[in-house]
C-alpha cells in the first residue's frame, strides 16, 4: 500500500536496522520510520517457527523464479546468433528480444509492487509464476521474430509480478535476523547466478539439442516451482480480509505516480535500446521526443510525490525516502554494479566466440568459475551479514572486482584461459553478489511492513534499469571504439577486440565510481540485517 504522511507510534513501524560501528549490538538503534496508520491495515505478521523442510522449500520457491528469469536472459544472450538465423530476426531488431524484456519489466515493477501490497503478495506471486511458465513455453514455440518479441514482453510482465512479491513473502516468512538474511542472499544472488548459468547452458543447447529446449526446460522448472509455491508459501493472517482488497486498488494505489514512473523509465529504456542497436538513432525525432517525455515525466513524478504527501494521500515513493543517504547510495551502487556485471559477462561470451573464434560450448565452459563462486558465496553472505559492518562488506568486494576488468582489458586472445580470463571470471561476480544481499536487506528495513512488495519493486527497478543502461552504453562505447580502430575490416577479430577492451575499461571506470560513492555514502553505516530484540 502506498504511504501517507501521518504521525504514528513507534511500535507500529519497521525501523532501519543500522548498528553504528564500535557500539554494542545490544544498544538501541536509531529508529527511522516511514509508515502510516491506516485503519484497514491487516494485523501485524507473526513469524512462527518453521521446520527445516518448510524453510528450505520457501527459499527454493522464492529464489527459483529469479534464477529462471535471469537464466532465460543468459540463454538468449549466447543463443542469439542461432535464434536470429532460425527466426529471421532483422539486424535492427537483434537486441530487442533482450531489450523488450527489460523495458516491460522495468515499467511494470513499481505498479506491480503497489498492487501486491494491496491485494496480497502471495496471490500476485502465484499469478506471475503461472504467466512466466506460459511465456517461457511460447518463447520456445516461436516461429517468427514477432512471436518471440511478444512472448518476451509478456515474460517481462510476469517477472515484474514475481520479483516484488517475492521480497514481501520473504519478510512474511522470516523474522529479521539470520534466516531472513540468508533468504535475501539466495534471492539476490539468484539473478546474477541465473544469468551466468544461462550463458553456461546456452552453449550446450545451441550445439546439441537446440536452443528451443532451453525455453521448454525453463517452463517445466517454473511449473514445478509454482506447484511448490502453492504448498509452501505462507498465508497472512486475515487472508479473507486480503481477498476483499481488490476493490481498494482504486483508492490505495498511487496510479498517477505509477504511470509517471512507468512512462519515464519506459521512454528512457526504449531510447537506450535503440541507441544500442543503431547508435545514430538518438538523433531521430522520435528518440528526441521520447527522451524529452521521459525527463518531463520524471520531473512530474517528483512534484506529484510532493503533492500527494502534502494532501495526505497515497504516494508511490515519497521524496523523503531519497533523503536517506544510505538508501540513495545503495541504489546508485546497485545501478552501477548490475550494469557492469551483465556487460562483463555478455562481452566475455562475445569475446570468446568472435575474437577467439571458439564455439559456443567453449564459451559456456569458461563461465564455470563464475557460477562456482556464486554458489559458494551465496550462504556465506547471508550467514555473516549481521556480523560484519556493511561498509567493509560492500567496499572490499568492489575493490577486488576492479582486477577482473583490468585483466580482461589487457588480455591477449592468444593467452591461455588460465593466465587472465580464469581469474577475471572468478573475481567478476564478487561486488554484485554481496551488494544484492545488502541492498535488499537495507531496502526492506527502510520500508514499513505493509509496503514490502513496493520495497522489492524499488530495488528491482533500479537493478533492471541499471542492466538496460549498462548494456546500452557499453554497447555504444564498444561499437564506437571498433569503428574508430585502424583496422579496415570492422568485423574482424582484431577490430572487435579494440571495442571489447574499451568496454572493459569503461566497466573499470564505473566500478571505480561505485567505490567512490560507497566510500563516501556508507561510512559509519554499521551492521544491517540484525535481529531485533
Amino acid at each position: 500500500m502506498a504511504t501517507k504522511a501521518s504521525t504514528i507510534q513507534t511500535d507500529e513501524v519497521i525501523p532501519l536496522e543500522i548498528v553504528p560501528v564500535g557500539e554494542s549490538t545490544n544498544s538501541t538503534p536509531v529508529v527511522e520510520v516511514l509508515n502510516d496508520q491506516i485503519s484497514s491495515n491487516p494485523p501485524a505478521m507473526s513469524h512462527p517457527p518453521l521446520s527445516l523442510m518448510r524453510t528450505s522449500t520457501i527459499y527454493l520457491s522464492l529464489s527459483s523464479t529469479q534464477f529462471i528469469s535471469s537464466l532465460s536472459s543468459g540463454l538468449i544472450a549466447i543463443a542469439l546468433p542461432r535464434m536470429a538465423s532460425d527466426l529471421s530476426i532483422p539486424t535492427a531488431l537483434l537486441l530487442w528480444p533482450t531489450a523488450i524484456y527489460s523495458l516491460i519489466s522495468g515499467c511494470s515493477l513499481l505498479p506491480a509492487g503497489a498492487i501486491s501490497d494491496v491485494v496480497g503478495s502471495r496471490n500476485i506471486y502465484l499469478i506471475g509464476t503461472l504467466l512466466m511458465c506460459l511465456t517461457l513455453f511460447f518463447s520456445g514455440l516461436s516461429r517468427t521474430s514477432d512471436q518471440l518479441l511478444a512472448a518476451r514482453a509478456l515474460q517481462g510482465l510476469a517477472v515484474s509480478l514475481c520479483l516484488p512479491a517475492g521480497v514481501a513473502l520473504m519478510t512474511d516468512a522470516f523474522a529479521e535476523g539470520k534466516a531472513r538474511n540468508l533468504g535475501f542472499a539466495l534471492q539476490g544472488m539468484a539473478q546474477p547466478l541465473g544469468f551466468s548459468a544461462g550463458l553456461f547452458l546456452g552453449g550446450f543447447f545451441v550445439d546439441s539439442i537446440g536452443w528451443r529446449w532451453g525455453w521448454y526446460l525453463d517452463a517445466i522448472a517454473t511449473a514445478l516451482v509454482g506447484v511448490l509455491a502453492v504448498w509452501c508459501l505462507p498465508r497472512k493472517e486475515g487472508d479473507e480480509w486480503r481477498r476483499m482488497q481488490w476493490r481498494k486498488l482504486k483508492t490505495d494505489v498511487d496510479w498517477v505516480g505509477a504511470a509517471l514512473a512507468s512512462i519515464s523509465l519506459g521512454g528512457l529504456s526504449y531510447v537506450l535500446a535503440t541507441v544500442a542497436a543503431t547508435g545514430p538513432s538518438i538523433r531521430q525525432p522520435a528518440s528526441i521526443i521520447l527522451l524529452c517525455l521521459s525527463v518531463a515525466s520524471a520531473v512530474g513524478f517528483v512534484y506529484w510525490m510532493k503533492y500527494q504527501v502534502k494532501r495526505d494521500k497515497p504516494a508511490l515513493i515519497p521524496n523523503y525516502l531519497w533523503q536517506k543517504k544510505a538508501f540513495s547510495v545503495i541504489c546508485i551502487m546497485v545501478f552501477l554494479a548490475v550494469g557492469v556485471l551483465n556487460t562483463f559477462e555478455y562481452n566475455f561470451s562475445l569475446y570468446v566466440q568472435e575474437v577467439q573464434e571458439l564455439p559456443a560450448i567453449q564459451a559456456s565452459l569458461r563461465f564455470i568459475p563464475n557460477i562456482v563462486v556464486g554458489v559458494i558465496l551465496m550462504p556465506v553472505w547471508g550467514a555473516y551479514l549481521h556480523k560484519i559492518p556493511a561498509y567493509y562488506l560492500v567496499l572490499v568486494p568492489f575493490v577486488v572486482t576492479l582486477a577482473a576488468h583490468v585483466l580482461m582489458a589487457v588480455a591477449n586472445p592468444d593467452w591461455s584461459y588460465w593466465y587472465a580470463a580464469f581469474w577475471a571470471m572468478t573475481l567478476s561476480p564478487l561486488a554484485g553478489d554481496v551488494l544484492f544481499v545488502v541492498a535488499t536487506v537495507l531496502t526492506t528495513s527502510i520500508f514499513p511492513a505493509h509496503m514490502q512488495s513496493l520495497a522489492g519493486a524499488v530495488f528491482n527497478t533500479v537493478a533492471q534499469f541499471g542492466q538496460a543502461f549498462g548494456l546500452s552504453i557499453m554497447a555504444v562505447i564498444s561499437a564506437q571504439a571498433t569503428q574508430k580502430s585502424s583496422y579496415t575490416v570492422k568485423t574482424s577479430p582484431d577490430a572487435l577486440l579494440v571495442g571489447y577492451r574499451a568496454s572493459y575499461w569503461a566497466c573499470f571506470g564505473a566500478t571505480m565510481l561505485g567505490c567512490t560513492v560507497g566510500g563516501w555514502g556508507l561510512r559509519g553505516i554499521g551492521i544491517v540485517g540484525m535481529k531485533r530484540d
